[in-house]
């Protein structure tokens, strides 16, 4: 969905919606149902609200430790750039990532993941990036294969080896790139452990020109493309992702004309973290001028321990309208339909429609569609429904 598009949401006052074995069968005004099935189950939701859940298309949710000793570095005047540099950030959860099991990365991801799908997340996509080494790497991609065989939510697995340069490659890029493409890809193809590749694309990190290399790498064994791009700087991120048929663009904080036209011009959407740009007090991503521009843009949570650590989707919607200026109803197609395109389960998932897998948020009772946004402070789900069973 782009430009108007975006805006618009579809609303049935007094509505029935028919599942059967987690499937929408078919939905419409009450007054229009047809004769009552035998056997079916009646649910009646008082005045509730009923939303597809969230996709939450960008998180990290796999680390060891949380990192709020660097929150208060920040509140003390670091910079995210200067608490990497003094071996936090990405270099501090790989450290802390090494000396941690696969049941213990798995239990906390789990308790995580549980957690976030009581507020209404229905699918969602995870990074490594926390590994930095073949091993880790693979540990962490490893968690991430069990979590998707015990979640009751579709997950999506995503390579993120290039996160960062090891402080061993710190002068040696080309090394480290290589031990990518030559040592953990082959693996990672073996044994099936990834749907996309990823890159940070950013001053100090990986460079366009890198991020290009890498992903054609990854593209060779079946990953498709996703970039973290202008987060910190115009980094040519945007273009690079649109040259190899990125899925997503992901950031976008920092972005400029040239930008904004190569992405409205491709199939790739860019997605938006307002919480991210929230923790660390940047400036907001520019959604209405994107928007405007006709590209089409998602949103997601960007769920870590250094940067965003919160996978609510539910204040990433709110956010996106307060400080982005998106419509209750942009916001909510950028975390459902656009989100669900952006990690590839929009077959499955992202609106209410015949075929696709009834996940469901039934809200408390409230008077429009908007009060979601606007009461940002209250937990307004009632209760999720996955696959037609309320959790």
């Amino acid at each position: 969905m782009r430009g108007v598009a975006l805006s618009e949401l579809p609303i049935i006052e007094n509505a029935f919606l028919e599942i059967e074995d987690g499937i929408i069968l078919n939905y419409g005004f009450m007054r229009d149902i047809q004769k009552q099935r035998e056997n079916f189950e009646i649910y009646d939701a008082k005045g509730a609200s009923v939303l597809p859940c969230w996709c939450d298309s960008h998180t990290h949710l796999v680390f060891a430790t949380s990192r709020e000793s660097e929150f208060v570095d920040k509140i003390k005047g670091l910079t995210y750039a200067e608490i990497a540099a003094n071996g936090g950030g990405i270099l501090n959860s790989a450290d802390k990532l090494r000396n941690a099991s696969e049941a213990e990365l798995f239990d906390t991801a789990w308790e995580r993941l549980t957690e976030l799908i009581a507020l209404g997340t229905g699918a969602i996509e995870i990074k490594s990036g926390y590994g930095l080494t073949v091993e880790g790497e693979l540990k962490m991609l490893r968690v991430i294969k069990k979590l998707k065989e015990a979640s009751p939510i579709p997950i999506k697995a995503n390579f993120l080896g290039a996160h960062t340069y090891p402080i061993e490659f710190k002068e040696d890029h080309q090394g480290y790139i290589n031990l990518i493409k030559n040592e953990m890809l082959p693996i990672i193809e073996k044994e099936k452990l990834a749907d996309y590749i990823d890159v940070f694309c950013e001053e100090g990190f990986f460079s366009a020109e890198e991020t290009i290399e890498i992903c054609e790498a990854g593209k060779a064994i079946g990953l498709v493309p996703k970039i973290h791009a202008n987060q910190l700087n115009v980094s040519k991120g945007v273009e690079a992702g649109v040259q190899v048929g990125a899925l997503s663009v992901d950031h976008l904080e920092t972005i400029d004309e040239h930008a904004i036209t190569a992405l409205a011009s491709s199939n790739t959407i860019g997605t938006l973290l307002p919480t991210a740009a929230y923790f660390l007090r940047m400036p907001f991503q520019p959604a209405r001028a994107l928007i405007n521009a006709g590209c089409a843009i998602a949103i997601a949570s960007d769920f870590n321990p250094g940067s965003s650590p919160s996978g609510n989707m539910n204040t990433v919607v709110s956010m996106s309208c307060i400080q982005m200026k998106m419509l209750p109803e942009e916001a909510i197609n950028a975390a459902t339909n656009n989100a669900a395109y952006a990690m590839g389960v929009e077959d499955m998932l992202g609106s209410i429609t015949k075929g696709k897998l009834a996940n469901l948020i039934f809200t408390k009772p409230i008077p429009s569609i908007n009060y979601l946004p606007y009461a940002f402070g209250s937990n307004l789900i009632d209760k999720v429904m996955l696959k037609g069973i309320f959790q």
